[in-house]
């Protein structure tokens, strides 16, 4: 039922999406681009918005699904890629790339340097948690990551300010968005329906691993390769979806959170609602962008986010 409901309401956002814009299309216009039967509409949708559309779906999707998969791993709902650092040391690895010229060698590099810099991220918070460290602690730990990592793409960013597409291009990744997105980018970004096919049948692995890891082991869950498959999900998620819309926050912390308050922690349900779900945010952030004016999606879902980590903290203390 719930997903059913979810699903719907992307069915509709997208339509809403195909429709925004500068040349606003009916619902009866937006079927008769897809269907090529409206030339202007056809051409509008096929090259401007349909690759837009369909990344923002694949982004919302992956970051709400390594969200889901952050808080099975830590057991902990405020765990997310944005606040742990995932994100922003998928961002630092594309922005390396970017300012060295490297993204400009193959449309492969980028998803790879992204991929790159987000493992690194995963393995200093993996490194501290296997230490003990508490849920405080890691989320400290983000923060010192986050800004560390911050300060590192600033200064990319200040050394290279004689490049002007290269510098457009590292804001962009630092604000996030969606802007300018083609069918090149859809291919770039389908990565995240592999690792998201991976992720479906993990439900109820994590179903046992939430009771804790010695409960899973005994009920005959392989812990360690559990562990290992949920954190490379994770990170591929995480920095696909960083190379390419940039930088957005929160997806990964609101969309599963609410979904569990909305139909329990059974992760058997959320991660295909998780999925569904990050989608159609996604897709009202960007609608919500658009009709401020441009105002860019990163921001879009830091101004949802931000109030809602400090409800979350409060309602948690």
């Amino acid at each position: 039922m719930a997903l059913g409901v979810a699903t719907v309401l992307l069915v509709v956002l997208a339509v809403a999406a195909l429709g925004a814009g500068d040349l606003p299309l009916s619902p009866a216009r937006v079927w008769a681009g897809l269907m090529r039967t409206d030339e202007l509409a056809a051409t509008v949708i096929w090259q401007i918005r349909l690759p837009r559309l369909c990344v923002a779906m694949l982004v919302g999707a992956a970051l709400s699904g390594s969200g889901l998969v952050m808080q099975a791993y830590f057991r902990n709902s405020l765990a997310s890629p944005g606040l742990l650092g995932v994100s922003s040391g998928g961002a630092a690895g594309a922005v390396i790339a970017i300012a060295l010229g490297w993204a400009a060698w193959s449309l492969w590099v980028l998803p790879l340097a992204a991929v790159v810099g987000a493992v690194a991220a995963t393995g200093a918070v993996v490194g501290l948690a296997h230490r003990g460290a508490s849920t405080e602690r890691l989320l400290l730990a983000g923060v010192a990551l986050n800004a560390l990592l911050g300060a590192a793409t600033s200064y990319v960013l200040s050394s290279y300010t004689g490049i002007y597409e290269r510098n457009a291009q590292i804001l962009f990744w630092l604000l996030g968005g969606l802007e300018d997105r083609t069918w090149e980018h859809v291919l770039m970004a389908l990565p995240i329906l592999a690792a998201a096919a991976w992720l479906w049948p993990l439900g109820r692995p994590m179903d046992l691993l939430s009771l804790g890891a010695r409960e899973a082991q005994s009920l005959g869950v392989d812990v360690r390769s559990l562990r290992r498959r949920l954190l490379g999900l994770a990170t591929v998620l995480t920095a696909v979806a960083t190379a390419v819309a940039g930088t957005v926050g929160f997806v990964g912390l609101i969309v599963p959170h609410l979904l569990r308050l909305l139909v329990g922690p059974e992760h058997r349900r959320l991660v295909p609602l998780s999925l569904v779900g990050g989608a159609a945010f996604v897709l009202a952030c960007d609608l919500a962008s658009r009709a401020a004016g441009g105002l860019r999606l990163g921001i879009v879902t830091a101004l949802i986010g931000g109030p809602f980590f400090l409800w979350l903290l409060r309602r948690k203390s």
